[in-house]
């Protein structure tokens, strides 16, 4: 599948697979200078990319593993949602969960994007649903083990 991808600052970096087999393609810090997060901080990191996400799929906004393990540093949303219908810069709330300052470089690689096709439904009222196993069981019902 390709997809058309609008680069807003001449130095924004396309969306990269880091490996043939990636499902997430990193997405870049478009930055004019250093940013630094102080702990607790989140700010939102533009990328300088926009993207024609095709219909019947959405962009999800993962954070990179390397970043968030080692630095702390990951979507303050957890998982971002890209409609495929917006059509501006693709930007990162970026938070800092760790317990030092920690600083992203212009360039640097901070967060990935996997297409992901969806079902668009359609709600329905109803009096009562179908009873399952499960039922109502909610946090920890189904066990640890």
């Amino acid at each position: 599948m390709n997809v058309n991808v609008q680069r807003l600052r001449p130095d924004a970096q396309l969306p990269r697979y880091g490996s043939a087999q990636a499902a997430g393609a990193d997405l870049y810090a478009a930055l004019d200078a250093p940013l630094t997060l102080t702990p607790g901080q989140t700010a939102l990191v533009p990328t300088g990319v926009a993207m024609a996400i095709p219909a019947g799929y959405v962009g999800l906004v993962f954070a990179r593993s390397g970043l968030a393990c080692k630095r702390g540093l990951a979507p303050a949303n957890k998982v971002g949602v890209i409609d495929s219908d917006y059509r501006g810069e693709i930007m990162v709330a970026l938070h800092n969960h760790g317990a030092l300052p920690q600083t992203v470089e212009p360039g640097e690689r901070i967060a990935q994007i996997a297409l992901v096709p969806f079902l668009h439904a359609e709600f329905d009222a109803v009096a009562e649903l179908d009873a399952t196993e499960r039922g109502t069981g909610g946090f920890g019902s189904t066990g640890t083990k």
